[in-house]
């Protein structure tokens, strides 16, 4: 395996103290804030209804190709009303794009029909009442509360949050709920939705699923993964928590080799 590379064997484990853990996940969203200060989320929406639509769309799709698709959905089918009212074959031709689309057009018809039987054309801002219309999980619903009502009931957790969460030591689980309960738990809920616009966003623009940049990750210091990867490419040892060098070095390896012992061995070694 060519150094600074690890094999990706599922979360990262750390010996740390509850508190300990909390402190650093509230560093890393410091951290992450100062990067991506206009974080949010991707899908293009108007509404709740808009925003509905769009996260169930984007199962197994990027939010890239939904941003393509829903224009022509949304003028077509402004409303639930419109949507309820749509013929199958013809919703499936304007998603086809998006995969599973079949499969999609049934959720979204049977969305739709629910909105205007149950609700009256309206997009309830409730948990149980959300997760009970069809195409629609506990990840939609928190995408949905959390962007169009400002209410965080919990946290998304995508292929990106998982990755991350995972990566960062936040959690130890893989289940999607799982992860969800462990990040509610060690953040404040005020965090909640913060904490998935900047994971997914980091994971898209650097800790990639493949090669993760760790390099240029503002929280590789307090990352787990980061640290072993780094110590991998430098060949030296780096501390989880630790603040990396402006030369993304490691103060501590560097006060180590200018130290007496330090410069002893590098002599020996020549």
């Amino acid at each position: 395996m060519p150094a600074g590379t690890r094999k990706n064997t599922g979360p990262a484990r750390i010996r740390e103290s509850k508190t300990t853990k909390r402190e650093r996940a509230l560093e890393i969203l410091r951290r992450l804030e100062g990067e991506y200060p206009n974080a949010k989320c991707a899908l293009n929406h108007r509404n709740a209804f808009e925003l509905l639509t769009a996260t169930i769309l984007s199962a197994q799709c990027t939010d890239e190709r939904v941003n393509q698709v829903t224009p022509a959905l949304f003028a077509r089918y402004p409303t639930p009303y419109d949507l309820a009212a749509a013929r199958q074959e013809e919703l499936e031709e304007i998603i086809r794009s998006t995969g599973f689309y079949r499969n999609k057009a049934k959720s979204l018809l049977g969305m739709a029909q629910a909105l205007v039987e149950r609700h009256g054309g309206e997009v309830p801002a409730d948990m149980d009442a959300l997760v009970k219309l069809p195409g629609v999980g506990r990840k939609t619903a928190n995408v949905v509360l959390g962007n169009a009502f400002g209410k965080s009931e919990g946290v998304v957790v995508d292929t990106h949050v998982k990755r991350l969460a995972g990566r960062m030591g936040l959690t130890t689980e893989t289940d999607p709920e799982k992860i969800e309960r462990d990040l509610m738990e060690l953040l404040p809920q005020d965090r909640w939705l913060a904490v998935e616009h900047l994971l997914i966003w980091h994971g898209r623009k650097v800790c990639d699923a493949r090669r993760p940049r760790c390099e240029a990750c503002v929280v590789a210091s307090l990352c787990p993964t980061g640290t072993g990867r780094l110590e991998g490419a430098a060949g030296g040892t780096r501390t989880v928590g630790q603040p990396a060098s402006s030369t993304g070095g490691d103060a501590r390896a560097t006060e180590r080799a200018a130290s007496p012992a330090g410069a002893a061995r590098k002599g020996a070694k020549r």
